[in-house]
């Protein structure tokens, strides 16, 4: 093979031209991108103040023993300045490994799984249950649809208040089952209840949200699809198995992922039905504000560094269930 070279510079033709270094790439970048930097400048102005910097500084927060007796405060006209130490990763190492790591940490941890994992499971089956009933030709079927939404509609602290009065020992809801002559469970006292009682709740708030979404993407498949299927003698579980949960795949990885992330960190059910007088039906979210804003001394480090777990759990979760679906369409598509 032969390569040119021009006799007046030397230079082989099939020389690259350097790249240029990082500064004049960003001085390029920003002369003719300029408008596009401007436009995006104020969100990622306000997404540092309100995001990057408390996330920076609650990291900071885990390295140290701040509490509230040793933070600054000011009592009066009396500036007391901070006096709490940096101390490195001790709070990571003593919530997870600790003598107190199960008490403390790893009940909860146990506990918030079971929790996102049966509010999910649940809000996806009775979310697509309802969907597909909505999905049908029916009567009055934008009433319906009106109806079902609602407890997505309305406030969740005015629906998690009306649960909580309907739960009480006096409420509609044992007042019904003592007239049975059924058990009445003490729902905001034993342990068992409450937790049965907030994924109830939550079920009822979380599941108008998949129900629509999921609607949405059964009107998204191609109807040829179901007639097709039938023509070939296709059942109507063949239809489902083969046609609508195929169909429904992108839909239901992003509810899916959007419902674990809300769940995995859903503080209002769970703080606004019990508040602090069920310590065991603490998710880890709601224990993190307990050691931080419900208890003295008020563990602010403490709670800073679960706030850094929960951050962490869900990123590595995201992380291995985006890599699952990306490896599912990849066989799928083969």
């Amino acid at each position: 093979m032969t390569v040119a070279i021009d006799r007046a510079t030397g230079k082989r033709h099939d020389e690259r031209p350097p790249r240029p270094g990082p500064a004049r790439r960003l001085r390029h970048g920003l002369q003719k991108y300029w408008y596009a930097y401007a436009m995006i400048a104020p969100v990622a102005i306000v997404l540092g103040v309100i995001v990057l910097y408390p996330l920076a500084y609650g990291f900071y927060l885990t390295l140290t023993d701040a509490d509230s007796l040793n933070s600054a405060r000011t009592i009066g006209v009396n500036e007391i300045a901070a006096t709490y130490k940096f101390i490195g990763f001790d709070n990571y190492a003593d919530i997870l490994w600790g003598p107190t790591a199960y008490d403390r940490f790893w009940s909860h941890f146990l506990w918030t799984i079971v929790w996102t994992v049966t509010c999910v499971a649940l809000h996806y089956c009775i979310g697509l249950g309802l969907a597909l009933l909505l999905d049908q030709k029916l009567r009055g079927r934008t009433f319906y649809r009106l109806v079902l939404i609602l407890p997505w509609a309305v406030p969740t602290f005015v629906t998690v208040f009306g649960w909580r009065f309907m739960l009480a020992d006096g409420g509609i809801l044992n007042s019904a089952l003592h007239a049975l002559h059924l058990p009445t469970p003490a729902w905001l006292e034993d342990t068992f209840w409450q937790r049965f009682a907030a994924i109830m709740v939550n079920t009822w708030c979380g599941v108008p949200f998949m129900m629509i979404s999921l609607l949405g993407g059964l009107q998204s498949i191609d109807a040829s699809l179901y007639e097709a299927a039938e023509m070939d003698g296709a059942s109507a579980w063949q239809r489902f198995r083969y046609v609508t949960l195929p169909g429904l795949r992108s839909v239901s990885s992003t509810v899916v992922l959007l419902g674990v992330i809300w769940t995995f960190n859903q503080f209002t059910v769970i703080f606004l039905l019990f508040g602090n007088t069920a310590p065991e039906a603490d998710i880890l979210v709601t224990w993190a504000y307990l050691l931080g804003f419900g208890q003295q001394p008020r563990e602010f480090a403490e709670s800073a560094t679960y706030g850094m777990l929960l951050l962490a759990i869900l990123i590595v979760f995201t992380s291995f269930y985006r890599r699952w679906l990306n490896r599912t369409e990849q066989q799928l598509a083969i």
